[in-house]
């Protein structure tokens, strides 16, 4: 016990050090009144006998991948919106960002989703009906324009032409002076999840995935800041199932990724990080399903031990 006791202490000793080093934002205030800790763990609690308290930060990340949590920056608040031409949507853009919302997130219509043009026989009575119409580079520059790209995040929801959409997004901050490298956010890019929940898609599977593993390729060397895929269980828990089976689908719906990454000849400590996760489980109900601590702690040690990452480093 004294030794584990001892392995925490040094463990807190380097989180703390690497805390000290971020940027924390001024918390001067509680509900209580009283102010507390950024961090407590078994140290605090005399005669709990606990040991097992991970630190933020730190592998198996069972408390976060930022030492500082939400003390250093708090979540991205994004509203999913899109709807009609992309000048319509580039109005409720700005007016979100204008009233404090801190990142964008794209809602595309079907056409876009499925990969067709606004003018394809197949695309009438859908234009711009649950989401904006993208069908050309002109019409990302104008849902994008007067918002500086290098200042926001986005979330792009797009996944059989994600490859296409991305690019656009690409082309449209590189017209405003802004380079891939200092672009942040997320292109959703799940197909095995189209093919089992949402059917969303429009390529074969084998296809689809060979064009998501040339996008972590390109991505790990151009687009550092971006993540190239978000590996979704809220459709799958959506169209039926349980908590145990979302969970499980979708960790092997990444596994999957990251063993096409491999088989590619790609390095996955070079893309791996980059790949995100979307969730629908109630991280406050462990009784009916694995809390996000579990889930995050799970699937590094997962990772570990499949491919010998250097996650824990």
């Amino acid at each position: 016990m004294q030794q584990e006791l001892d392995s925490l202490r040094s463990e807190v000793s380097g989180w703390r050090a690497r805390y000290e080093k971020g940027k924390v934002r001024d918390l001067n205030f509680t509900n209580s009144g009283h102010e507390l800790a950024p961090l407590y763990t078994a140290l605090d609690l005399e005669g709990s006998g606990g040991t097992a308290f991970e630190v933020p930060g730190q592998f198996p990340y069972t408390r976060g991948i930022h030492p500082t949590g939400y003390r250093g920056k708090l979540w991205t608040m994004r509203q999913f919106a899109g709807f009609g031409s992309a000048v319509e949507t580039n109005q409720r853009y700005k007016f979100l960002l204008q009233e404090g919302t801190t990142g964008l997130s794209v809602a595309f219509d079907f056409p876009t989703l499925m990969g067709y043009d606004s003018d394809h026989v197949r695309s009438e009575g859908e234009v711009g009906k649950c989401g904006v119409a993208i069908s050309s580079l002109a019409d990302m520059e104008a849902l994008f324009e007067g918002i500086p790209l290098g200042d926001v995040s986005t979330s792009m929801t797009i996944n059989g032409p994600a490859i296409i959409l991305w690019c656009f997004y690409i082309a449209a901050a590189e017209k405003q002076g802004v380079s891939a490298e200092k672009l942040r956010g997320t292109v959703q890019n799940d197909i095995l999840k189209e093919y089992m929940a949402q059917h969303a898609w429009c390529f074969p599977i084998e296809p689809a995935l060979r064009l998501i593993v040339d996008m972590f390729e390109w991505g790990a060397t151009n687009a550092p800041q971006w993540n190239t895929i978000s590996i979704s269980g809220y459709h799958i828990r959506e169209a039926g199932a349980t908590a145990a089976q979302e969970l499980a689908f979708t960790l092997a719906d990444g596994f999957t990724y990251v063993e096409r990454g491999i088989a590619r000849g790609l390095n996955v400590d070079d893309f791996a990080p980059r790949l995100s996760f979307f969730w629908n489980h109630p991280c406050s109900r462990p009784a009916t399903t694995p809390p996000c601590s579990w889930i995050c702690s799970n699937n590094a040690s997962a990772s570990c031990s499949i491919w010998s990452v250097s996650a824990s480093t």
